[in-house]
């Protein structure tokens, strides 16, 4: 016997070219971005930079209003996002974990106040050094993002740039010995 309750058909992403922060190049008709921050160096800093993006720590600790569904960044997890007045949901639309690469990336829900996708990566380099590399596209959805213009990118921008300093911060915290 089939079931009499169909399945929640998910809520369709604001843009088409979904995945494209993973695989690129970056869609025309956007703004995009690209912020690189150095967390630190070897193998303890990855894994601790790793994990604390991928459980929500990072974004925990950007001082916004963040609410999950899932206890980690994975395909599907859905997320709701604060800063002060404005608003947005969005679907985590790819994750990977693997022993020199992690991160996901998310894409804008209706009602968010922009269109496009985020992605957050961390890598482990050959000569030890760890960076976070955020990269998006993305383009206005709402009136007010579209008046603000260019104040919007500086904004994406100094975000980008604060993601990386407070994973830094978390991975040099999470990659001390134990006992220090």
């Amino acid at each position: 016997m089939a079931d009499p309750t169909p399945a929640a058909v998910p809520v369709p992403l604001t843009y088409p070219e979904v995945g494209a922060t993973r695989h690129g190049p970056l869609p025309g008709g956007y703004h995009h971005l690209r912020v690189r921050t150095l967390l630190g160096h070897g193998e303890a800093v990855f894994e601790a930079a790793a994990e604390a993006l991928l459980d929500w720590r990072m974004h925990r600790g950007l001082g916004i209003g963040i609410a999950v569904d899932a206890e980690r960044a994975v395909p599907g997890a859905e997320v709701a996002v604060r800063i002060g007045p404005v608003a947005g949901r969005c679907r985590v639309v790819w994750a990977l974990r693997g022993p020199r690469r992690a991160g996901f990336a998310y894409g804008t829900l209706p009602g968010h106040p922009e269109s496009g996708e985020e992605a957050f990566l961390v890598e482990l380099a050959p000569g030890g050094a760890v960076r976070l590399t955020v990269t998006a596209f993305s383009r206005p959805d709402r009136w007010f993002t579209r008046l603000a213009g260019p104040l919007v990118l500086l904004f994406q921008r100094a975000y980008g740039r604060r993601c990386g300093r407070v994973l830094a911060r978390l991975a040099a915290a999470g990659a001390r010995p134990s006992g220090t």
